[in-house]
């Protein structure tokens, strides 16, 4: 916190609150207030402290001058000696060591909810989760710390640059967009082929130099730690690929045996697999959503039926209408390119015996706290949880993912595959990015994310032609604009290649899916 003299209790409360949210946490999150020492006696401050519970830390102007802060202003340097008190008293609150370059960034960790380590921690790490927030008399940032253990290549998350993450520039104070989940209603089509599934986003860009809207993986990726990773893996291409270490790195995170996970080149493969290798009299595709799921069914010689999800609901999820006798039902969350978080009750309740429900989680790592994820649930009957490592790492050529099932599904899915189907680089990989810190700094790009899809969705609020999915949840939104498509050509002769709505299931020529911000949008 930083403070002017004889702010009131009620103020500070207000931006705490507002800075809390838009990290999507509650009071009872926070641990201490850090402040200037002069300002740690202040009423305003220590009656805040007093009513959230926690102590008041005062922090000496040299200490906090120490530590580089990512967002320095003038005003404070010249009134208290440091450039933010906010961000750096947060900072050293939660653990950072002051740096002997002022030009450095803080090293970083992470996010609440990610659970003790096995061992003793060796050190933490402090992270900025959201940058100084303020209002006329009060400034307030939010850090945290989390163990890293010794054993682990930990490079601590740091805070991302204003240019990284899936949209670029630095918001002011966005307001919290609320999730509705309103109950959807959705009509029965059986696949026509007026839509071309097989259209992805990397084909915008393809043999054009253009700036990249179009394709949906994270930019500045992968980060220089998993880039040294894969590098030093090429050392040994002469042995055979070995999946052990990884495939059990993944069972740890996820908190299964390994027997329940499949490692996969993309989730793509995986798709594949599901409509090669499990029998099913009526597949069942939730719509619109990634197209790939119905294109390999369709190739692999089955009849798709669709649920199409409406505009005037939502594009939110009634268990109800997908058919009782479907035996295999394929649904994404937060679903590409809608980008709504479905309630992971609602698509649990699409469980049946007899039924294989497959759940894409490809984006799920990009919300926050991984809020109504299927991953890891073993009571859920006939589930299938499809994750992909290429967004948010910046992986897609290197083609990674996995499948968490039961083991006789896993059985099944492995034998369709061909022998050594995930090459030693993307292993080394999948094992790096289970890691601790780099699941904090997943955390972090994902809290990142929310505060600037906010920032992305009230500018475009602005506009009395553009309507957007409401409550979107992914990193990425969906806009609804009459002749997108002519838009879209307008864009491209600009130099900006963006993703072509009408080849989704439920969509025309008039939805365009569109990035948050500069960095990603929908495949």
């Amino acid at each position: 916190m930083g403070a002017r003299s004889g702010v009131p209790v009620d103020e500070v409360l207000a931006l705490v609150d507002a800075v809390l949210r838009e990290a999507g946490l509650s009071r009872t999150a926070v641990r201490s207030l850090g402040t200037l020492d002069a300002r740690a006696a202040e009423p305003g401050i220590a009656g805040a402290a007093a009513l959230l519970g926690v102590p008041v830390r005062g922090f000496a102007a040299e200490e906090l001058a120490a530590v580089s802060v990512p967002h320095p202003s003038a005003r404070p340097l010249a009134a208290t000696g440091t450039a933010s008190v906010a961000e750096a008293a947060a900072l050293l609150a939660a653990g950072a060591e002051p740096s002997a370059d002022a030009d450095a960034e803080p090293s970083a960790v992470v996010a609440p909810g990610m659970g003790e380590p096995v061992a003793p921690p060796a050190r933490a790490r402090a992270v900025l989760l959201v940058p100084k927030r303020k209002t006329r008399r009060v400034t307030c940032a939010l850090a945290a710390s989390v163990p890293v253990r010794s054993h682990e290549d930990a490079p601590g998350a740091r805070l991302l640059p204003r240019t990284h993450g899936y949209i670029a520039g630095e918001p002011g104070s966005p307001p919290t967009i609320p999730t509705p989940h309103t109950t959807a209603a959705m009509d029965m089509h059986t696949h026509t082929d007026a839509h071309d599934l097989r259209h992805h986003g990397d084909a915008e860009v393809r043999d054009e130099k253009l700036i990249d809207l179009a394709v949906n993986v994270r930019t500045d990726t992968p980060p220089d730690w998993l880039r040294r990773r894969i590098a030093d893996s090429l050392t040994g291409l002469a042995a055979y690929p070995d999946g052990r270490v990884a495939r059990a790195a993944v069972a740890e995170r996820h908190d299964l045996p390994p027997n329940r996970v499949l490692l996969t080149a993309g989730a793509a493969e995986a798709f594949v697999l599901l409509a090669r290798a499990l029998p099913a009299r009526r597949p069942v595709v939730v719509h619109p959503q990634f197209t790939e799921p119905e294109a390999a069914l369709r190739d692999a010689g089955h009849a798709v039926d669709r649920v199409l999800l409406r505009e005037e609901d939502g594009f939110r999820l009634d268990p109800a209408a997908v058919p009782e006798d479907a035996d295999l039902v394929v649904i994404g969350n937060p679903t590409n390119p809608t980008s709504v978080l479905h309630p992971a009750a609602s698509i649990a309740a699409l469980a049946r015996p007899g039924r294989t429900l497959v759940v894409d989680e490809a984006f799920m790592d990009a919300v926050p706290g991984e809020r109504e994820s299927l991953a890891g649930r073993t009571d859920v009957p006939g589930l299938v949880v499809l994750r992909s490592l290429t967004k948010t790492w910046g992986l897609a050529g290197l083609r990674i993912g996995y499948v968490l099932a039961a083991p006789g599904t896993i059985a099944d899915l492995e034998r369709a595959q061909p022998l050594w189907p995930v090459s030693t680089p993307a292993l080394v990989a999948a094992e790096a990015c289970m890691s601790r810190a780099a699941l904090a700094e997943a955390e972090h790009a994902a809290h990142r994310i929310g505060v600037e899809r906010a920032h992305l969705l009230a500018g475009l609020a602005e506009f009395d032609e553009v309507r957007t999915v409401a409550g979107a949840e992914g990193p990425f939104v969906l806009v609804r604009i009459d002749g997108a498509d002519a838009v879209r050509e307008r864009l491209r002769s600009l130099g900006f290649a963006a993703r072509r709505g009408d080849t989704f299931p439920g969509l025309d020529r008039n939805w365009l899916p569109g990035p948050n911000g500069s960095a990603t949008t929908t495949s």
